[in-house]
């Protein structure tokens, strides 16, 4: 079917349903994006064991010894990333530059973690127990 053919069986509704789904879409990432809190510390854990927790307003790049070697964090302008590491896939490394959420080397075993302290206060919820 080619869309010449689509044209004349698409509905006025049809139309409007397209429009719809299209604002809910844009409307769910915007109450995502406000709803997260913005992180203020990069924590990185080796093997499960937390060796750094630094403040994400600072710039810095650390060397993080894992098993497979060094892999190197950056963190900048409210931002981090991976950007060297001795994994093959660099997996961590495309993932580029996060304010929320981790970034994990899984062979090398290191993970990154965004951490928000909302006025001081670690708050555990549902999901981290």
């Amino acid at each position: 079917m080619r869309l010449r053919d689509l044209k004349g069986k698409i509905t006025p509704a049809d139309v409007i349903l397209l429009f719809l789904l299209l604002a809910i879409s844009i409307s769910g990432l915007i109450f995502i994006d406000n709803v997260m809190p913005q992180g203020t510390e990069v924590i990185i854990d080796v093997n499960g064991k937390q060796v750094y927790m630094l403040p994400l307003n600072t710039d810095k790049s650390v060397k993080v010894k894992g098993p497979l070697g060094d892999t190197l964090v950056e963190i900048r302008d409210g931002k981090v990333r991976i950007t060297e590491s001795p994994c093959p896939n660099k997996i961590c490394i495309k993932q580029g530059w996060i304010k929320r959420g981790a970034i994990v080397c899984l062979p090398n075993r290191i993970v990154v973690r965004v951490n928000s302290t909302k006025d001081g206060n670690r708050k555990v919820d549902a999901i981290t127990g």
